[in-house]
């Protein structure tokens, strides 16, 4: 079973005996990252203005509403997109103990993930470069700088 499960955002795809499926999950406040845009002064006077008149609690309110009402309508898309390129999506977590088995058993892993993928802490950078044959990340990867330096010509 495939599984890209998580809490962090929207939609999970999994596949099992039934075939693919999505189901929708709840966002969970804390799981996110900051990024900076640029906007011109006439789009951002627009935005104070909403903000001073009470539509919004503040920018960053307003700017995240926009972000989250543009995803919805490109929902179908992203939804399509995840199953058909297997991608997990929301938060996966690569423990010592999960590379530790693959490397047993002979396995290698490509991580493709849209979220964040994280590679514990404990994870030697030996470790995750004998196992992990690729990174491909839409979001954001967390790994110690040693894993990221054994991992960089598989980081894409």
């Amino acid at each position: 079973m495939v599984c890209g499960c998580h809490q962090g955002d929207d939609i999970v795809r999994s596949k099992g005996k039934q075939g693919m499926s999505v189901t929708e999950l709840k966002p969970r406040v804390g799981d996110s990252e900051k990024i900076t845009i640029n906007l011109g002064v006439v789009d951002l006077g627009q935005i104070d203005l909403l903000v001073q008149e009470g539509f919004y609690a503040n920018r960053t309110d307003l700017i995240r509403t926009a972000i989250r009402n543009q995803l919805a309508i490109h929902a179908e898309v992203v939804k399509h997109v995840i199953i058909r390129k297997s991608l997990a999506l929301g938060l996966e977590t690569y423990s010592r103990q999960q590379l530790e088995a693959l490397q047993v058993n002979g396995e290698r892993l490509q991580i493709q993930v849209v979220g964040l993928a994280t590679i514990a802490a404990d994870v030697t950078p030996e470790l995750a470069a004998a196992v992990i044959d690729s990174v491909t990340v839409l979001g954001a990867f967390h790994a110690s700088a040693a894993v990221k330096a054994a991992l960089a010509g598989r980081i894409h």
